[in-house]
């Protein structure tokens, strides 16, 4: 049974964070369980949870519902942080079959949001639509203003190099902006890359390198 909790969720506010103990996933609603990205994201998830991650997502189907399922597969610990609007028609909710270990329900869609982003130590951006979109960059800017002391992004798809490209080409992106993030086309690539992101964590805190 899901423990339900209430409360209001504020801005994410920046945290000293030394390792990566907890996961937001985001990406799109609308692939169903035959799809490879839900298969995808499905693998990560259980991977994580392999690995004594918590798995984060928004509580609703397609990646979200994929993200759970993966997680409880292996026995993983889940959260979602959830949304039930009454005048929004786009917008997907919960879905029943998304039954997560622990649920926060948030007020609106962007308390939703920071809701993600303040429970995780880090994100993994699938493939997705508008809502995904905000997300990103939403992570993104946080990141770049709290740089330091940010939270690192993988970006999960070879479709993310000509993301970047296009913004790069068209907008007015720093250095620093570039490191937060990591772009991975595979499992494997981001196995190393969460490895690449702890060790900058621990070196951050000044921690012994793990052995």
């Amino acid at each position: 049974m899901t423990k339900q909790i209430h409360h209001t969720i504020k801005i994410p506010t920046s945290k000293k964070h030394c390792s990566i103990e907890r996961v937001a996933i985001f990406g799109s609603a609308d692939v169903d369980e035959k799809h490879p990205l839900f298969e995808e994201v499905f693998s990560v998830a259980e991977h994580l949870a392999y690995n004594n991650k918590v798995v984060i997502d928004g509580g609703g189907p397609g990646v979200m519902l994929a993200a759970t399922q993966g997680a409880e597969a292996a026995g993983g610990e889940t959260l979602t942080v959830t949304f039930s609007p009454v005048d929004m028609p786009e917008f997907e909710g919960k879905d029943v079959e998304n039954i997560p270990d622990r649920e926060i329900k948030a007020a609106n869609y962007i308390e939703r949001m920071f809701g993600l982003i303040n429970e995780a130590d880090a994100f993994i951006c699938f493939q997705g639509g508008t809502g995904t979109l905000s997300e990103w960059s939403t992570v993104w800017l946080l990141s770049h203003l709290y740089y330091g002391n940010h939270k690192p992004i993988i970006l999960y798809g070879a479709f993310w190099h000509n993301v970047i490209k296009a913004i790069d080409e068209n907008f007015f992106i720093g250095e620093k902006e570039h490191n937060v993030f990591k772009i991975v086309l595979n499992k494997e690539e981001l196995v190393q890359a969460l490895a690449d992101f702890e060790t900058e964590l621990s070196d951050r805190c000044g921690l012994p390198a793990r052995v």
